[in-house]
């Protein structure tokens, strides 16, 4: 063994090793270096906080920033009472990237397989996992997997939290009254590009307000309160107000639809109108559609025929026809005229409808019986040239002012035709050689029932926030026609549904007016043989007259087909309801008419 040695002198041996001071180069060195280094960061921040600041901040906010693009939605249509007639829902596209298919708590790098994300959404989709992995097929990005998804199934989507499943939100157009109201509101396509009725019309106006959205957001994501743009979160809630009440209207177009199907009639509309403003409370029409399907239907049902299609009105103009010579005194209030049931004009044979003579009757019995005859002896009191002003002063050969797409003017013969030829004015007094609109005949009506006042027929109130009630507009201060005139005329329309052809209509303790129409149909300028269309007006109530109702129906079949078996038991429907629904109390001063003597 090597003895160690002593203690003592290990230590000797530590001490021994002394501290050797370092050299001023040295320290010169690092001072320097240090020195450079805190240039070169002073240098650093200098060019991040002034020369790049800007391009920074830039990045800065485009992180922060959140920028949300209109998506092209459209105002909500209501009915007069705020019931929903069209809206927009949002739905969502679903699109798929399987290269980035990842499921919550998986690997950063793990790509799951297409069938494992369709075994997932097969259920929530309502299709197979083998539709949806026909759809992936073999593509990697931008795969449109599902469309018109609502906001609950996508809400569902999203909490699968599924990596590569993006949802796309877009505003579809929805019709919750499905085809009660098709004929006057149309409908969007699936381009969202308007077809017709008032989506078509009112385009520009049916559009919100919308602006993109722009501002920053804190790091949980919440909107922070600095550099945000007036208006920034404020909403365009103005929904389009309709005059039409969906009560009404689906009570009238079912009634409507049955005795169409009783008739076997090509179409039929009925109108209610307030004749001392021009509001529509109903404009129903049939055959009709579905705007929510509307590629099943035949694209000739998306016209509203009662603003678009002509028809010789008939006997239901004959009521007009004796206001105007009210009017301009060829006829009086008292005065009769001798009906013999044949009548020769201008070479032309001209009958009443059953071929009978009536004998000398007053003009309430004219009305009540429908004579042809008795028409023609009493317009014949009338100017032709006259009578033809009047016919144009009511518009007949002019498009109605309205808001209802693609109304039409009617036609009416030239005056050097209508004056020289006696034939014109036989057959315009008897209401045929001429053609109108069912809503233009109701508009005329509506100036009989107000005291001679013309309204503006429409089914718009205007733009209003939420679902506010819109009084109605002011009654016209245009009047044509003096109160005394119409108000006999509205009596001798009385004795029509007392004891005449519109008896059907007749409801105890209210007072109504009604006149009954069967008219040819011309076809190429001649009238064809059981072609016809049966209508009949009613103004209620008398004593203070509220509101017009019109139905037609074009070419009933059948031996039996009158505007008093055909339309008026639609009006009648109508009336009935119109009279609990407006809650019109009963006429105050009923009057039971005498029987009209001849």
């Amino acid at each position: 063994m090597i003895p160690l040695p002593p203690k003592r002198s290990r230590r000797r041996r530590l001490r021994a090793n002394s501290l050797e001071p370092i050299s001023s180069v040295r320290l010169r060195l690092i001072f320097l270096f240090l020195c450079f280094g805190l240039f070169g960061l002073i240098g650093r921040m200098t060019w991040l906080q002034v020369l790049q600041a800007p391009e920074l901040e830039a990045r800065a906010r485009a992180v922060q920033t959140q920028r949300i693009n209109p998506l092209g939605r459209r105002r909500s249509i209501v009915d007069r009472r705020g019931r929903l007639v069209a809206m927009d829902e949002e739905r969502f596209r679903l699109w798929a990237h399987p290269r980035y298919f990842n499921f919550p708590g998986d690997a950063p790098s793990l790509i799951r397989k297409p069938v494992d994300v369709a075994n997932k959404l097969s259920r929530l989709l309502g299709v197979s996992k083998y539709q949806l992995l026909n759809r992936l097929g073999d593509r990697a990005s931008g795969i449109n997997l599902a469309d018109g998804i609502d906001s609950e199934i996508a809400s569902e989507i999203k909490s699968l939290g599924i990596s590569g499943l993006d949802l796309e939100p877009y505003p579809q157009r929805v019709y919750p009254q499905g085809a009660l109201f098709a004929n006057v509101v149309g409908f969007l396509n699936q381009d969202r590009i308007p077809q017709a009725g008032l989506e078509q019309s009112l385009h520009k106006e049916l559009l919100r307000l919308e602006k993109a959205r722009v501002f920053r957001r804190g790091a949980d994501g919440t909107p922070l309160p600095d550099d945000l743009a007036p208006g920034t979160f404020s909403e365009d809630d103005l929904n389009l107000h309709l005059t039409l009440d969906a009560r009404l209207q689906e009570l009238a177009a079912k009634a409507l639809a049955t005795e169409v199907s009783k008739w076997k009639a090509k179409k039929g509309v009925a109108i209610v109108m307030d004749v001392n403003n021009g509001e529509l409370l109903v404009l129903a029409s049939t055959p009709t559609y579905d705007p929510n399907k509307y590629w099943e239907f035949s694209p000739a049902l998306f016209r509203e025929w009662s603003v678009q299609d002509l028809f010789e009105p008939g006997s239901t103009f004959k009521p007009i026809n004796l206001a105007l010579a009210l009017q301009e005194g060829a006829i009086h209030s008292k005065g009769s005229v001798n009906d013999t049931g044949k009548l020769s004009v201008g070479g032309w044979s001209i009958y009443n409808h059953d071929r009978r003579a009536n004998g000398v009757i007053d003009f309430a019995r004219v009305l009540q019986v429908s004579s042809n005859v008795g028409m023609v002896k009493a317009m014949r009191q009338l100017k032709p040239s006259k009578y033809w002003d009047w016919l144009h002063r009511l518009g007949l050969d002019m498009r109605p002012q309205t808001d209802l797409p693609g109304a039409v003017a009617g036609q009416l013969k030239m005056k050097d035709q209508f004056v020289s030829k006696p034939i014109e004015v036989a057959t315009a007094s008897y209401g045929q050689g001429f053609s109108l609109t069912p809503l233009k005949l109701a508009q005329l009506h509506a100036l009989i029932a107000n005291g001679g006042f013309v309204v503006r027929p429409h089914i718009t109130r205007g733009l209003k926030g939420g679902n506010e009630i819109v009084s109605s507009g002011p009654p016209s201060d245009f009047q044509i026609l003096r109160s005394e005139v119409t108000k006999t005329v509205l009596e001798w329309m009385e004795s029509v549904v007392e004891k005449g052809t519109a008896i059907g209509v007749k409801t105890p303790g209210y007072r109504i007016a009604g006149k009954t129409g069967t008219a040819q149909k011309a076809f190429n300028g001649r009238y064809e043989t059981g072609a016809k269309i049966c209508s009949f007006v009613a103004s209620l109530p008398v004593d203070n007259p509220r509101y017009v109702v019109l139905v037609a129906v074009d070419e009933p079949q059948g031996e039996h087909a009158y505007g008093s078996t055909v339309a008026v038991p639609v009006a009648k429907k109508i009336i009935d309801s119109l009279l609990v629904l407006e809650k019109i109390p009963p006429s105050s001063n009923k009057r039971v008419l005498q029987p009209a003597k001849g």
